[in-house]
């Protein structure tokens, strides 16, 4: 574990970003995860990648995206963390009560799993919305399905907030899971 380094991206990486993304929507579970496809992803303009790494780089105060970086310098896994102010409406249409993180984006190359790497990730995720961002409340939404990655939520202390997000044009839907401040040291 001690030789990765776990950072936010800076707002120049936008290429490295752009293929973790990629490599992620071709996890064999990509269509339980992600919202959007790799066809979808790999057509967007370098500019949509540019924007999307500069809101969430180093320094930002609205989003980060914190990436896993091999001794080789590969990124091999990485998360989103953005805040959601009172007022807005989320991805799912639904009105933000409080001032809260959103976890978004979470992957890790396969031959990365099993070595705490996602812990490591959600650690720092976690410090920058509490410390940087100053939320009390932070959530994600899981695919009623993906049943490792619910395993792994509620093993770092996310539970099932009984908030059901119906995805469209499907019977499927996502369930969100929060983490309170202080349920979490």
């Amino acid at each position: 574990m001690s030789s990765f380094v776990i950072r936010s991206v800076r707002a120049d990486e936008w290429r490295a970003a752009k293929e973790l993304r990629l490599a992620a929507l071709r996890d064999p579970v990509a269509h339980l995860a992600f919202l959007e496809t790799y066809e979808e992803a790999v057509g967007r303009p370098d500019s949509f990648w540019q924007e999307r790494v500069r809101r969430a780089a180093e320094g930002e105060t609205g989003a980060q995206q914190i990436i896993a970086e091999g001794p080789d310098g590969e990124w091999v896994g990485g998360l989103v963390v953005f805040v959601e102010e009172p007022g807005d409406v989320d991805w799912a249409g639904f009105a933000v009560e409080e001032k809260q993180g959103h976890i978004v984006a979470v992957f890790v190359l396969p031959e990365h799993r099993g070595c705490g790497l996602t812990d490591v990730l959600f650690d720092a995720a976690l410090e920058w919305a509490w410390e940087a961002a100053g939320v009390e409340r932070v959530r994600l939404i899981v695919h009623q399905d993906n049943a490792r990655a619910q395993r792994f939520y509620r093993r770092v202390g996310f539970v099932p907030s009984g908030v059901t997000v119906p995805l469209s044009g499907s019977d499927d839907s996502e369930l969100e899971f929060v983490l309170e401040r202080e349920l979490h040291p």
